[in-house]
């Protein structure tokens, strides 16, 4: 390593000063303790392993019961949630770290056996998303997502304060700050894209009623967190869950104008790699579009290696970047990529459910060496 990699540079994020660029993404793995979806301690040592990340941004997190869209993922809407999580930050930081809290509710891509009493997920509208599946149990392997039941616009002022309560608790668990989910198919993302929003009230069909849910719960995280500690994802070009976006520059441009305005620290963008969308390259124009309209951070994300991340730095395309599967092979990735260490290989295997097997086992550099 060079003295003066881009990639061990230091960082001011917001309100949070970042050691390196190397940022740990939002990874599902599906290990949350029984019942109650509550972080335990084989999750404890899974972040505390992998904190010399410069900041690592925890798994998707259900900021309430009708948030939930696949077994064993974990919540922060009980107390033993929040118990669970402050022993992962404490561990986090006793060993130098930063971890923000991923806020998550997953709107139609769930099923009546993973909602309250078990009732109908709910989305903007009621389409069912073609080819979207999810898992409800250990036996069950992967099966389709049904229609959804589309909310009424009286019940979305409590889709913006599950957000906010969310956050609250992210507090109370010692967070340092919070990211929400604006990304991949769930519900956020369902309102801002044009091929699952269908409503004619004022949270559908114009660009300004589109964005109108995604604004309100981040304004409503702000008064939480402050602007300094507040980041969202967003996947303006993904098809993930059967989302669409056939306007992406101008629909992600807008939001990022909009985001810009509230002073949020970051906008993580997912550009497309797990979909297998990379093809032809990223996204340059809706990239571009984001970074003209948003002065606060660009984290970019999607099968990122260091050489790509220290290029896409250096020219300004990005100022940080999340690193996924890596990080869950690697617990030790910024010291690999600091040393050109070669990496361990994942074992997808073992991403989603599970033990400590693929999950806490991976060896750090000198258990490897010896």
């Amino acid at each position: 390593m060079s003295q003066d990699d881009v990639l061990f540079s230091s960082f001011t994020l917001g309100d949070i000063e970042l050691p390196n660029r190397v940022l740990m993404s939002p990874l599902t793995r599906s290990r949350a303790q029984q019942p109650g979806d509550v972080p335990f301690e084989m999750n404890v040592e899974y972040y505390a392993q992998r904190a010399s990340a410069g900041l690592i941004i925890s798994e998707a997190t259900q900021v309430s019961p009708q948030g939930k869209g696949y077994a064993f993922t974990p919540g922060i809407h009980s107390q033993e949630q929040i118990d669970g999580w402050k022993k992962v930050t404490d561990a986090v930081h006793d060993a130098g770290g930063r971890i923000h809290l991923q806020l998550w509710h997953v709107g139609r891509i769930s099923r009546p056996e993973l909602q309250p009493d078990g009732d109908t997920p709910v989305a903007p509208s009621a389409i069912k998303p073609e080819g979207a599946k999810t898992f409800i149990s250990a036996e069950s392997g992967m099966v389709d997502v049904l229609e959804p039941r589309a909310l009424s616009t009286e019940e979305i002022p409590d889709i913006v304060e599950q957000f906010r309560i969310g956050a609250e608790n992210a507090k109370a668990a010692g967070f340092d700050g919070v990211e929400i989910h604006g990304a991949n198919g769930y519900l956020l993302d369902q309102f801002i894209k044009s091929n699952s929003n269908q409503r004619t009230d004022s949270y559908g069909g114009s660009l300004a009623n589109r964005l109108r849910l995604p604004l309100e719960v981040v304004d409503a995280v702000v008064s939480v967190w402050g602007k300094g500690r507040t980041g969202i994802r967003v996947s303006p070009t993904g098809s993930f869950n059967d989302m669409n976006e056939p306007d992406p520059v101008t629909t992600y441009g807008e939001l990022a104008k909009e985001l810009d305005k509230r002073g949020i620290a970051y906008i993580e963008v997912v550009e497309d790699s797990f979909q297998g969308n990379l093809a032809k390259g990223r996204p340059e124009e809706v990239i571009n579009a984001i970074r003209d309209n948003f002065s606060g951070a660009y984290i970019g994300n999607g099968n990122y290696d260091a050489d790509e991340a220290r290029q896409r730095i250096g020219d300004g395309l990005c100022d940080l970047v999340t690193f996924g599967r890596p990080f869950i092979a690697n617990p030790d990735l910024p010291e690999r990529f600091r040393t050109g260490a070669p990496l361990n290989e994942w074992d997808d295997s073992t991403f989603y459910g599970g033990s400590e097997a693929g999950y806490t086992d991976y060896p750090f550099l000198e258990k490897a060496a010896s």
